[in-house]
């Protein structure tokens, strides 16, 4: 039976405390149960400095975050579920509707993954082995944003956390090499996945061609047109990459039989890469986000962070994420969001996704699959539906039709809040951050740099020296063509098509839960 727990990957726009279509009892409760925490927490402290929570070994800090001096690599991965008020839906079998077992999972997912995946334990320790291939890139630079700040005039102090010096060039590799390495301790051969824009295909190349296993890639036929060095990136450390929807799967096969001209989108590479999967006893299959163990894995970013923090001695008042299935998102603000529940500070906490695949602004909580063929458990998620299909002219990532079911439980317990923004916006402010500091970002950290410069700019009114931290998940090397796009003013901004997202709702499963 072709069965994951896959559910991946990915005018004036509002912020959004909560989505706007509806909320299940259940959500309302765990919302309930969350304000009341916060509200707690609020009138017992005042913000602090953190402390860290979990081990570290020193390593010389990069030139890059000037004044750290030294700073840690995490000896362990945070999960976030330990410390919640209320336990998160769990996966539900597609056939029963009953809760998946582990069982269901080993087909695609090797053992300690799929541990990892219901664990409840606080922290969970990174293999030695996957700490020394960190060691290439880690940790990653903590940067002021001194030229920015001074462009904007803003009494703001503005941060970012830098994940384009990975080899991959993204922070995907955090969860890549784990991902390989523990594939490979159980002799796994031969892995397949999906990707969007290239960044997690290129990082699960990587991490393959240091341990010896095959990758074969789905890739969205969008990005695959518009950024050919992606794939030459895979390719070059060994990987195999097809479009999608491809003719190398019954699912990409029935795709294109309905239209041949598909731009393609994670949900239907998600299909075909757990299609081959399902169907090879020799194979097993990879995801670069929306999972829990993904978003574990990425907590070495905060965990990195608030030691970097601590030593210069800023406590952050507003936290930034892009967001697309959630794992970058997650990554910096799981551990922030530990230290909130701790009472030792109380960040604003905001994810930022495209107004052109809106999951939390615009869809539903719901329990629906995490690809378009069906093949995966249900999972509750905020969902435009898994038949959505982003429009081609969005150049910005970040195109998966669901968020990371965490990253959702968290939205309804009201810990974060969310917002969209149009991608003309968001290449300004990337104009605007690659002419002060330098670094030219890759399009999916572009919403949170646009929603970054609005913060400063309310500073600005305000007169608030309010600390910004923002996570800066890539470099935009091998995204030229979406710059191209901007600077010779043919990008525009998507119409979104209300008919389009409420055809796409109406075929997710109706479940009372």
């Amino acid at each position: 039976m072709l069965f994951s727990s896959v559910n991946l990957v990915q005018e004036e726009v509002k912020l959004c405390s909560k989505p706007p279509l509806y909320i299940t009892a259940s959500s309302d409760h765990a919302r309930s149960a969350g304000e009341e925490l916060l509200r707690s927490s609020a009138l017992k402290t005042k913000p602090t400095h953190v402390k860290v929570s979990s081990g570290y070994r020193a390593r010389a800090g990069t030139s890059l975050s000037a004044g750290l001096g030294t700073v840690g690599i995490p000896h362990q991965w945070y999960n976030l579920i330990a410390d919640l008020p209320v336990n998160p839906p769990p996966p539900l079998h597609p056939k029963t509707f009953e809760p998946v077992k582990p069982e269901d999972l080993s087909p695609l997912f090797p053992n300690e993954l799929i541990k990892q995946e219901a664990s409840n334990e606080r922290f969970i320790d990174i293999p030695e082995e996957v700490r020394d291939i960190y060691q290439l890139w880690r940790p990653t630079p903590l940067i002021r944003a001194k030229r920015l700040e001074k462009l904007l005039d803003t009494p703001a102090r503005i941060y970012y956390k830098y994940e384009g010096v990975s080899p991959a060039g993204s922070h995907k590799p955090n969860s890549a090499v784990p991902q390989v390495w523990y594939n490979a301790q159980e002799g796994v051969k031969n892995v397949v996945t999906e990707t969007g824009a290239g960044q997690w295909g290129s990082a699960l190349a990587f991490a393959c061609s240091l341990f010896g296993v095959n990758c074969e890639v789905w890739q969205v036929r969008a990005s695959f047109d518009q950024k050919p060095y992606r794939k030459l990136m895979m390719q070059t450390w060994g990987a195999k990459v097809h479009p999608s929807p491809s003719n190398a799967t019954d699912s990409g096969r029935r795709i294109l039989q309905m239209d041949p001209q598909s731009p393609g989108s994670l949900g239907i590479a998600i299909s075909e890469a757990v299609e081959v999967a399902a169907k090879n006893a020799d194979t097993k299959y990879c995801l670069g986000s929306v999972l829990n163990h993904v978003l574990l894995h990425q907590t070495v970013i905060g965990e990195e962070c608030i030691n970097q923090m601590e030593a210069i001695g800023e406590t952050p008042d507003v936290i930034i994420g892009c967001t697309g299935g959630g794992s970058n998102f997650a990554g910096l603000s799981f551990p922030f969001i530990r230290e909130k529940l701790k009472w030792k500070i109380n960040p604003l906490i905001r994810a930022v996704e495209p107004t052109a695949c809106p999951s939390l602004t615009r869809g539903v909580y719901a329990y629906d699959y995490g690809d378009t063929a069906g093949f995966t458990p249900l999972m509750k998620m905020h969902t435009l539906g898994h038949d959505f299909v982003p429009d081609p002219i969005h150049s910005g990532g970040l195109r998966y039709h669901g968020m990371a079911p965490l990253i959702s439980h968290v939205y309804e317990l009201g810990f974060m809040e969310a917002l969209a923004i149009p991608q003309i916006e968001c290449f300004e402010g990337a104009i605007k951050f690659a002419r002060s500091e330098g670094l030219i970002p890759a399009p999916e950290p572009t919403h949170a740099i646009a929603a970054t410069i609005r913060e400063a700019l309310h500073c600005r009114e305000t007169g608030e020296p309010k600390v910004i931290l923002m996570a800066m998940c890539g470099h935009g090397h091998f995204d030229l063509p979406a710059y191209e796009k901007y600077l010779d003013g043919s990008m525009v901004d998507l119409s979104f098509s209300e008919e389009k997202i409420h055809s796409s709702l109406a075929n997710i499963p109706q479940l009372v839960h």
